[in-house]
């Protein structure tokens, strides 16, 4: 057995991870998620095991192995497995309600948001949000299960032919629509609930950000800058990344254009980083990523 096994769903998104690893010796087991496994078992497969499964998963297979990950990972961990983004972190990283409601918990601003289970639910709720919105799934990845609307005409319309977004558990949020000043999002990564570094991602209407180097396409008007957010919002997403239980991950914040306000509106607990890191930051996160993996090895030994 190896001191560290990794699960992975991407087939792209890790190698840069892998390749970290394998320059500083570490020896690990890389998994991918298609295999079964036996309730009844009590081993796991290393010490330390990180967790590098996207929400976006279903993106890509519909038999995709999001909730199936939830009930591996509460199995290494009652067998003793120290699991990095495990099921604490995994509960908040699938549900955008459950991440919104912590967020607030902390007295931190977010977008007024109602939540629903039914489509038909979606118009009152939307009248006590306001014009315009969005619906987005309470599962989604890289900006997907997300639609603008800006008249209650129109959304019932969508409503009647069916042409709301889904979401893989069937939860919808209807959410006021934040103009982000200047169009820019801020990501903040955060490593072992510490801030590890920040971006600017711009050209992506603030629905489809992806950093990873697989979501680059040729055209793409996205554009990712290295800032140093103020001390505030680090403050902040620190504090998400310890309610959260995240080892490793990201939180999202965009500027209220209408009022100035830090408004925070996403957790993701899959941290891919930057696409072509040391022309953005001048430097390779996963660096310090193997640095820290290194630390909890011996932590778990």
């Amino acid at each position: 057995m190896t001191d560290l096994a990794i699960l992975y769903e991407h087939p792209q998104w890790f190698t840069p991870l892998f390749a970290a690893l394998d320059r500083r010796g570490v020896a690990y087991q890389a998994l991918t998620t298609n295999f079964a496994f036996d309730p009844a078992d009590v081993t796991c497969p290393a010490p330390l095991v990180l967790s590098r499964l996207a929400m976006s998963a279903f993106l890509r297979d519909a038999e995709h192995p999001i909730f199936w990950a939830q009930s591996l990972f509460a199995q290494w961990e009652r067998a003793g497995a120290r699991v990095l983004n495990g099921t604490a972190a995994l509960a908040v990283d699938t549900s955008k309600a459950r991440q919104l409601a912590l967020i607030a918990s902390l007295g931190l601003a977010i977008p007024v948001t109602r939540v629903v289970h039914r489509a038909g639910d979606v118009p009152a709720a939307a009248a006590t949000v306001g014009f315009p919105l969005v619906v987005k799934a309470n599962i989604g990845g890289a900006g997907a299960g997300i639609a603008r609307f800006d008249s209650a005409d129109e959304l019932k319309a969508a409503v009647a032919d069916g042409l709301l977004p889904t979401s893989i558990d069937g939860v919808l949020l209807v959410q006021d629509y934040v103009p982000a000043r200047n169009g820019t999002i801020t990501r903040i990564e955060t490593l072992d609930r510490r801030y590890l570094y920040a971006i600017d991602v711009a050209g992506g209407g603030a629905f489809d950000l992806c950093p990873a180097d697989a979501c680059q396409v040729p055209g793409s008007t996205i554009t990712m800058t290295a800032v140093e957010p103020a001390a505030e919002l680090r403050a902040a997403a620190e504090a998400i990344a310890q309610a959260a239980t995240l080892d490793l991950g990201g939180v999202e914040v965009m500027i209220d254009d209408r009022d100035g306000v830090p408004r925070f509106y996403d957790v993701n607990a899959l941290s891919n980083f930057v696409a072509k890191p040391l022309d953005v930051l001048g430097w390779d996160p996963h660096d310090r990523l193997v640095d820290r993996i290194v630390g909890w090895i011996g932590e778990t030994r």
